[in-house]
């Protein structure tokens, strides 16, 4: 899967990195790597959230665009 992350140095020193597609997916790290690799784990468990509250009726299908 392909997401878009926006990665900005922070006021503290730190980098932040965010994702515009996933409301309130956000996460940081002292650099950038760091940060992409906890935004990465921030996404992982965003889905695994939202995942579980799907209705009985509901299916989670990932689309590469």
């Amino acid at each position: 899967m392909n997401i878009k992350v926006i990665v900005e140095p922070g006021e503290d020193g730190y980098f932040v990195a965010h994702v515009p597609s996933l409301k309130s997916c956000w996460s940081q790290g002292k650099t950038k790597e760091e940060a992409l690799e906890n935004i990465r784990e921030a996404i992982d468990l965003y889905l695994e959230s939202e995942a579980t509250e799907l209705s009985e009726d509901q299916e989670l299908v990932e689309l590469t665009v």
